[in-house]
């Protein structure tokens, strides 16, 4: 399993959020986001496969979710075109998941387990 991975929730609808894309990127020099790997939700909302074990390194990551193309796909207009949640490892040693719950106006982010 990926070090990190990630759960989205479509707390409007009450269910997972099928097929969103996400993309995960590390801070680099001069502050730039450098893109690491890609995914997109299974139909549990989960993205298990984004790194390799062993692929993580201290810094700040991203992860940046497409929710616009998600409600797109539903009908539903939405606030956010996409949702960024920047996070630090400092254990690379550790299992990071940073579930997000979304709805057309809003969203929520937590470290889980």
């Amino acid at each position: 399993m990926s070090p990190i991975t990630t759960h989205v929730l479509d707390t409007a609808r009450g269910c997972p959020a099928e097929r969103v894309p996400i993309t995960l990127e590390r801070r680099g020099t001069a502050d730039q986001f450098e893109p690491l790997a890609q995914g997109t939700t299974d139909s549990d909302g989960r993205l298990r496969t984004l790194l390799p074990d062993g692929a993580l390194v201290t810094g700040i990551y991203r992860l940046r979710f497409d929710t616009g193309g998600y409600f797109g796909r539903l009908g539903s207009e939405t606030f956010y075109p996409c949702v960024e949640v920047q996070f630090e490892i400092r254990n690379p040693a550790q299992h990071y998941h940073v579930p997000l719950l979304i709805s057309p106006f809003g969203y929520s982010t937590y470290r889980g387990s």
